[in-house]
């Protein structure tokens, strides 16, 4: 395979892991979130250190952690994807998967709204007009249905702000990824200890946790691989792809997500929904073309 196929089949295999990881979560939808969130950083923790060790990358990391800068970015970056990752899993739980593959749609137009607000990047009236269609769409959406998308919102700023951080790093994704699981981690074992040996938590709503309960253990455990991987895979893509050819790609995700929410969990989708994806599909297409031709020229 050439370069650039390899870069495709690694990108799309991220894309399709990320979206099916929606029946993985459903799997273990029992386990409170934020034990679930506490997992996924501990084992994103040992993962991502066996890989670098692997690659002898090791100390990428200690220069990352020497420098207050970075890590003052890094830590923040950390904030921003453990509250995208817990609305993520919290949104399978309370079985509302559609609006979670709506804020992933709405994202990449926020980035590029965000890129316009703090990094002083320019937009094209493509681009404009794309960010304005999605603005409508979830105008639309929260009037149909009387209530405001808050998961899809959230999950879209948060993720937007975690991309702004990223362009203030001059270090690879993995590495960076390393630094924030390392903040995490000791948030992440003083949460689990409280719910294995002390239930101080008081949000359990059990004592003892529900690791080592059978397939659970193992399907906690699992929860590293499945968040670290596909982040190598994309690091692996992006060397070998253009950023518009990557951002396309990235769509497969969130449609993962959509066709299982309604056709497996079987989410109610109504016309309002209908309506909003349409035009946010429409904004997608405009941002997208908008974003081949700069390329091209």
């Amino acid at each position: 395979m050439s370069e650039q196929t390899k870069g495709i089949v690694a990108m799309v295999t991220a894309c399709v892991i990320w979206g099916f990881a929606a029946l993985y979560y459903k799997l273990i939808a029992h386990v409170p979130p934020l034990e679930v969130l506490s997992h996924r950083t501990v084992w994103s923790l040992v993962f991502l250190f066996g890989l670098l060790a692997y690659s002898k990358r090791l100390g990428e990391v200690g220069v990352l952690l020497r420098n207050k800068r970075a890590v003052l970015i890094v830590a923040f970056a950390a904030l921003m994807v453990s509250m995208n990752w817990f609305v993520y899993i919290l949104s399978i739980q309370i079985e509302r998967l559609v609006e979670s593959s709506l804020g992933y749609y709405i994202f990449p137009l926020v980035a590029v709204l965000f890129g316009y607000l703090f990094l002083g990047e320019r937009l094209m009236r493509l681009q404009w007009l794309a960010v304005g269609l999605a603005a409508f769409a979830v105008c639309l959406l929260t009037a149909g249905l009387g209530a405001a998308p808050w998961i899809s919102l959230f999950l879209a700023t948060t993720l937007g702000l975690y991309g702004v951080c990223k362009k203030f790093l001059t270090i690879g994704p993995v590495v960076s990824v390393m630094g924030e699981v390392i903040i995490l981690t000791p948030l992440a074992l003083i949460w689990l200890w409280g719910v294995h040996f002390d239930d101080w938590t008081g949000l359990v709503g059990r004592t003892g946790g529900y690791f080592g309960q059978g397939w659970d253990a193992g399907l906690l455990m699992l929860a590293g691989p499945m968040t670290a991987g596909p982040l190598v895979l994309m690091s692996y893509a992006m060397k070998r792809l253009t950023l518009a050819s990557v951002g396309l790609v990235q769509y497969l995700n969130p449609t993962i997500q959509f066709g299982i929410s309604t056709l497996i969990f079987m989410e109610p989708f109504t016309r309002w929904h209908f309506i909003a994806f349409g035009l946010i599909w429409i904004a997608l297409a405009l941002y997208s073309y908008e974003a081949l031709r700069r390329e091209r020229s």
